[in-house]
């Protein structure tokens, strides 16, 4: 990943924790705490702020005092995205020693729903076991029983959790789970 995308990212970031934010604030939050920022590095956060202006995600507006960034509705989505793609986005690295599995048939009439079911289930840790069952030992049931609740999927999803599998098949999971 070069400077420049890592900036940018650390920008998008920064702009969906508040509605906006001066430019120089940006530059501040984007360094080091506590850390002067080295002339390059300024450079390249203007260099970002510019890119991330054409490529739509971001405006910048000027309140006669001040140059602010915010994001603009492209940019929610792609710094949402961002959350879910990095590593700690949505695992409670703690095991509570309990195993999530979420079993899930929907028809091939709605197949663009089971697809998005299945990419949420991957951001959210879970692997597929067999055909239509995942299994995962992060804390995400309550989302899916929200999704079940509110797509109406009372059939079509059943979630269970458990603390009990039998032995050979735990040992392959927690394996599995470590990488």
């Amino acid at each position: 990943m070069s400077s420049n995308q890592a900036y940018s990212k650390k920008i998008l970031k920064i702009l969906a924790e508040t509605k906006a934010v001066s430019l120089p604030d940006i530059t501040e939050k984007v360094a080091m705490e506590g850390e002067k920022i080295p002339k390059k590095a300024r450079y390249a956060v203007n260099r970002s702020l510019r890119g991330l202006v054409s490529a739509g995600l971001i405006e910048r507006h000027f309140s006669g005092q001040n140059d602010y960034a915010r994001l603009t509705t492209s940019g929610r989505k792609k710094a949402v995205s961002l959350k879910l793609e990095s590593d700690t986005a949505l695992f409670n690295p703690n095991w509570d020693g309990q195993w999530r599995i979420i079993l899930l048939d929907l028809p091939e009439s709605r197949k663009n729903e089971r697809e998005s079911l299945r990419y949420l289930l991957k951001k959210a840790g879970f692997v597929c076991l067999k055909n239509s069952a995942w299994i995962s030992p992060f804390p995400f049931e309550h989302l899916f029983m929200n999704i079940k609740k509110d797509l109406g999927l009372t059939i079509e999803i059943m979630i269970l959790v458990t603390n009990s599998l039998d032995p050979e098949t735990e040992k392959v999971l927690v394996e599995m789970f470590k990488q």
